[in-house]
């Protein structure tokens, strides 16, 4: 096999990513090979789009996240090929997805912060399911009495939704579109029966304030936040930083939170 070659390297990058199971980076390809073999990372650019292109019109692509390039089945197959586990689809409430909306969007955000907007108190045990799942990490503390921690969006989030970098999160305007519009009133010079508008009457009780902001309004919200949206976030200390930080005697963020 000449390794130089893009058409022969293409053949061997399929074997090691379909070996892998998981998300290669440039450099980590790099490093499968012995230093004498080892192609030039632009003969290894070449090699995946050559592969890619060689997965037009079968049931898998050759897809490019935050961690590396992997091979995945075609989304449209998604319906049929999830029939192989017995599980079912892991649901998430919608407020474990309100709150990682608001940090993937508005990154880095403190608790505090996600609770002045949604209207609510985060429940604990949604930052601790999003951090097990490694979708968000605490990346610094707010320079403000109490030192709140700030979140932001992993690696890990970019790969299990597919993504490369958070520029290719859909828009707020997409995500609006989504959202349901609400129900027309009923014609109020439409006729109401004698009886049912006095059943009405004798039941018709205070409704409750809603304390919690809707899901339209939280987008509203987003969008007036979303110039100047930082996206990278290299300049962010690790996870060894913040151990350190926490050695150093930094209250812990959920006692701190406001």
């Amino acid at each position: 096999m000449n390794l130089s070659d893009p058409n022969d390297l293409a053949s061997l990058l399929e074997a090691f990513l379909l070996a892998s199971g998981k998300p290669q980076s440039l450099e980590r390809i790099s490093e499968l090979f012995d230093e004498a073999e080892r192609p030039e990372l632009a003969t290894i650019r070449d090699a995946l789009s050559i592969l890619a292109a060689s997965c037009q019109g079968r049931a898998f692509e050759l897809k490019e996240v935050a961690s590396g390039y992997r091979l995945q089945v075609r989304e449209r197959f998604s319906p049929w090929v999830g029939r192989l586990w017995e599980e079912r689809p892991q649901r998430y409430s919608r407020a474990m997805l309100e709150t990682l909306a608001l940090i993937a969007y508005r990154q880095p955000i403190t608790r505090g912060e996600i609770e002045e907007i949604r209207g609510v108190a985060v429940n604990s045990q949604i930052v601790k399911t999003l951090m097990e799942r490694e979708w968000i990490r605490v990346v610094g503390y707010r320079d403000v009495p109490g030192k709140p921690a700030m979140f932001a969006t992993t690696r890990q989030f970019l790969d299990h939704f597919n993504l490369k970098n958070l520029d290719e999160l859909p828009t707020l305007a997409a995500l609006r579109e989504l959202e349901p519009e609400p129900m027309l009133a009923l014609d109020d010079d439409a006729p109401v029966p004698a009886d049912l508008q006095a059943r009405a009457d004798a039941e018709e009780a205070p409704a409750e304030p809603r304390d919690e902001t809707s899901f339209r309004s939280l987008l509203a919200e987003l969008d007036t936040m979303e110039q100047g949206l930082k996206t990278d976030f290299d300049d962010l200390p690790e996870a060894e930083d913040e151990a350190e930080a926490m050695e150093a005697g930094l209250p812990d963020p959920d006692e701190t939170r406001h």
